[in-house]
């Protein structure tokens, strides 16, 4: 039997199976490309399998007059592509084969995740931190305790808006420090964070899979230029030591506010145990370190590339692993 998990988010779309041996990240935005269909149909005669565990965050595009709108959009994509047996694993951590609670569906990549590290783990908070969100999720007795809605777990620290590729620096930052004294920051979309982790090393190439704010290239030189046009320079005008401070600032913010978060979470909850997932496992292990919590690396226990697609693959490990309706 291949049990294949999908977690079909606004950016990207990742697939799993529960053996491990497939994991693959598509970059495929859904408020300008209308090929999921055709990605789904192509990913389902590829792989051919038996049964397929689904999750969604695609629904907040807004391509989507609301969510319920997105979430009827993409499980009609899915069922249009797949003629096996398709679940869908809601916020409550549930396996669903109906149709007929929609809202426990958005959003609900993390309620999959949760449930594989509240069985392999337990206790803890789990963080994912991905190319555009990161997930801060309490588990207590193997199940989540979360907020189920994005905008209820923003207001609890659960989730913050800002990833290791597609936040726009102008939103974290209102001015930088450079060597001719503080400059504040242009608040148009000229660079995001997948600029600054690939310039710092913190990132490879292959990791930056999402279209870059210009539309150029992902080289140094291309990377430097993006950077210096937040602070509305020229490479001619600005040194290249700023441009690494710029960077440095920008990465100092997001562990920052990813520590606040978990700080939060953690005191609210009195759990001091981290588990880290996602292609931003760095920045979760600097903000324990900062936090002085232990921090559980998911690439380590069971792989980098299943730890960067890690909702897909617990999605197929539910389905795998429980009993269907």
């Amino acid at each position: 039997m291949r049990y294949l998990g999908i977690d079909i988010g606004g950016a990207n779309t990742k697939i799993a199976t529960s053996d491990g041996t497939i994991k693959e990240l598509h970059y495929l935005p859904l408020w300008k490309d209308n090929t999921l269909s055709k990605k789904l149909k192509d990913i389902s005669e590829r792989l051919k399998p038996d049964k397929v565990g689904v999750v969604i965050t695609g629904e907040l595009a807004d391509c989507f007059k609301d969510k319920l709108h997105g979430i009827m959009s993409i499980m009609k994509a899915v069922e249009e592509a797949f003629t096996c047996d398709v679940y869908y694993i809601g916020t409550n951590g549930n396996i669903h084969k109906d149709h007929d609670d929609l809202g426990d569906l958005a959003a609900a990549n993390w309620a999959a995740s949760s449930r594989f590290i509240g069985e392999e783990v337990g206790d803890c908070i789990f963080v994912d931190v991905g190319s555009t969100t990161s997930d801060i999720i309490p588990i207590v007795n193997t199940k989540h305790i979360a907020q189920i809605t994005d905008f209820k777990r923003l207001i609890a620290s659960e989730l913050v808006y800002m990833g290791v590729l597609r936040t726009n620096i102008a939103t974290l930052l209102d001015e930088v420090e450079l060597e001719q004294g503080k400059c504040r920051v242009s608040s148009e979309l000229f660079a995001t964070t997948g600029d600054v982790h690939l310039l710092l090393g913190n990132i490879m190439p292959g990791t930056y899979t999402c279209a870059t704010a210009d539309g150029a290239g992902k080289s140094r030189l291309e990377t430097m230029r993006r950077l210096a046009r937040i602070v509305c320079a020229d490479l001619e005008e600005i040194s290249e030591d700023d441009i690494m401070k710029i960077a440095e600032q920008v990465k100092e913010k997001q562990i920052n506010l990813l520590a606040e978060a978990i700080a939060t979470v953690s005191i609210k909850h009195s759990i001091s145990r981290i588990v880290a997932a996602g292609i931003g496992e760095f920045m979760i292990f600097e903000a324990a370190g900062r936090l002085g919590m232990e921090c559980i690396s998911v690439a380590d226990k069971w792989g980098k590339d299943i730890s960067n697609v890690f909702p897909a693959y617990a999605a197929a490990w539910m389905i795998e692993t429980y009993p269907q309706p």
